[in-house]
């Protein structure tokens, strides 16, 4: 495991100081707020904590409320709003400097067996064949306002091996492309088995690129190269089917609408053999900056 993975998952490993109550860190992000995904992996994390272990999550929703500090703790109380005798819900608020910060609802199931149908998985190349972030990211570092943005952006990721298929909209700024953008990612070394912390770290790298199709469909490059300002908004996900996050997933991502300001971005996470495992949507303010 490398030990930028050991740092993440330590991260993830929150305090808890009450009953229903924990705190957590933040780890230093390439911009000065604290990550998104972050920030729902963790309040994840506490929802799960106070669910019997034989219930999996199968559904969350959220609303990003304010920016985080990343050099504040963050305070997750758990609200246990319902336990059924096959599903539970949880809701969570992550408060920072006396202020919500973020909202999530979540919801657990015992399994069960059901109808079962899925699509079928898109065509995409072997993630082995494509060029890793350390490869590819110092090709474009002129493309940057802040060429020393490469290093931040690799270190923020180094927990996770995450592959373009295609060039990244940064590579094409000024030139709009198909709203789509698909990515490989799996964690960076072996995970316990444990399905809460294989659905939390989906959920912290779903929020890396899922806006990227958004920038695409309008030849934007994003917020490093300077062309757009932005944050998330809300993000929900649905666990479908059993998965590994230190096996490789495929993040098949798009764009149906972006006006008033915001982007939508919706996705499927598929496992490697073809099984649809997450669905994803998420809308982010994208805004062109003011000269």
């Amino acid at each position: 495991m490398s030990s930028a993975l050991e740092g993440l998952l330590d991260l993830l490993d929150l305090e808890q100081i009450e009953q229903n109550i924990f705190r957590g860190r933040s780890r230093s992000a390439v911009v000065p707020r604290v990550f998104g995904g972050q920030v729902a992996a963790q309040a994840l994390v506490a929802a799960g904590r106070t669910v019997p272990a034989d219930r999996t999550a199968h559904s969350l929703h959220s609303y990003f409320l304010r920016m985080g500090d990343p050099g504040a703790p963050i305070v997750y109380t758990v609200d246990r709003i319902r336990d059924g005798r096959s599903f539970t819900t949880r809701r969570v608020v992550a408060v920072q400097h006396g202020q919500p910060i973020f909202h999530l609802s979540a919801s657990f199931q015992t399994y069960e067996e059901g109808l079962e149908h899925q699509e079928e998985m898109p065509d995409s190349p072997d993630p082995e064949t494509l060029p890793t972030a350390a490869e590819m990211l110092p090709r474009y570092a002129d493309r940057f306002v802040d060429p020393g943005v490469v290093d931040r952006l690799l270190e923020a990721r180094a927990a996770v091996d995450l592959r373009y298929v295609d060039e990244p909209p940064y590579a094409t700024a000024g030139r709009p492309r198909e709203p789509r953008s698909q990515v490989w990612f799996r964690a960076n070394g072996k995970l316990a088995d444990d399905p809460l912390l294989h659905v939390c770290l989906a959920t912290y790298v779903s929020d890396m690129t899922l806006l990227d199709s958004v920038l695409l469909a309008h030849g934007r490059g994003g917020w490093a190269v300077g062309d757009v300002v932005g944050a998330s908004l809300d993000h929900a996900m649905w666990f479908h089917r059993p998965f590994r996050a230190d096996e490789w997933l495929l993040y098949d991502q798009e764009s149906p609408s972006a006006s008033g300001g915001r982007g939508l971005g919706q996705a499927r996470i598929w496992t490697q053999d073809g099984r649809l495992a997450i669905t994803v949507i998420q809308e982010g303010v994208v805004r062109v900056p003011r000269d």
